[in-house]
């Protein structure tokens, strides 16, 4: 059974799911509200995670980061990379792409999530407390240049996805 750390960054992934398909809902004509909500809250879960949740993991473990952890900050890197610039049809189809691969890892049976609560024990509480408090991220403007395109495409390339933008 999940306990509520899991349940509580499922539930968040189940959210920011639900913003990008209304979001994208109309792929002629992104709807920029959902989708400026699904940039926030995703920015907001990824910061949660690497400074909450990973670093709690690491230190339960005497210093030494999940084996996971590696793999997850290269997907982390590469999806706060896609949301700099502007969302198009072939942006938003490779975030989906690696959300598709990236949460399993995160909260299938022995995923990152269940790893870190048994890591948590009497500091579960504490890590919810943190999470659930965890403040907005500031969000800057898209950036809409051929240097962003390729810091992007170089991201996406160190995270191992060959995805066309």
């Amino acid at each position: 059974m999940p306990g509520k750390i899991h349940c509580y960054l499922a539930g968040d992934h189940d959210r920011l799911d639900a913003l990008l398909e209304r979001a994208m809902s109309d792929p002629a004509n992104i709807d920029a509200a959902a989708y400026a909500q699904f940039r926030a809250g995703l920015l907001k879960h990824i910061a949660m995670e690497e400074k909450v949740l990973l670093p709690a993991a690491q230190k339960a473990r005497g210093g030494d980061a999940l084996p996971i952890a590696a793999r997850l900050r290269l997907d982390h890197g590469a999806l706060t990379a896609l949301l700099v610039p502007s969302p198009t049809a072939s942006i938003v189809a490779a975030i989906r792409a690696i959300l598709k691969a990236h949460n399993p890892l995160e909260e299938d049976p022995g995923g990152m999530y269940d790893q870190c609560e048994a890591l948590a024990g009497a500091e579960a509480d504490e890590i919810f407390h943190r999470l659930q408090n965890y403040p907005e991220v500031k969000v800057l403007p898209h950036v809409d240049t051929a240097f962003v395109m390729e810091a992007t495409r170089r991201a996406l390339s160190r995270a191992g996805y060959d995805l066309k933008l």
